[in-house]
């Protein structure tokens, strides 16, 4: 009866790609977008799972393939 509402995210497909960006040291993850002209990231959520990541693909309509990782 009462669902929480799915949020829908946007981002500029054009001049942003989504990033993974992964610490060396301690295996910190997180998710965001990369500028394709200037390279600065913006970040978006904290990874600490397998869920986490898929709900990070479902709210920007991500597929698999599309997300790169970066150390």
């Amino acid at each position: 009866m009462f669902r929480r509402k799915e949020k829908q995210g946007t981002y500029d497909r054009e001049n942003l790609k989504p990033v993974i960006r992964s610490s060396i040291c301690t295996g910190e993850q997180t998710a965001g977008f990369k500028n394709r002209h200037t390279g600065k990231f913006s970040e978006v959520m904290l990874i600490r799972s397998r869920r986490d990541l898929e709900e990070f693909q479902r709210t920007y309509g991500i597929a698999n393939g599309e997300i790169t990782t970066e150390y």
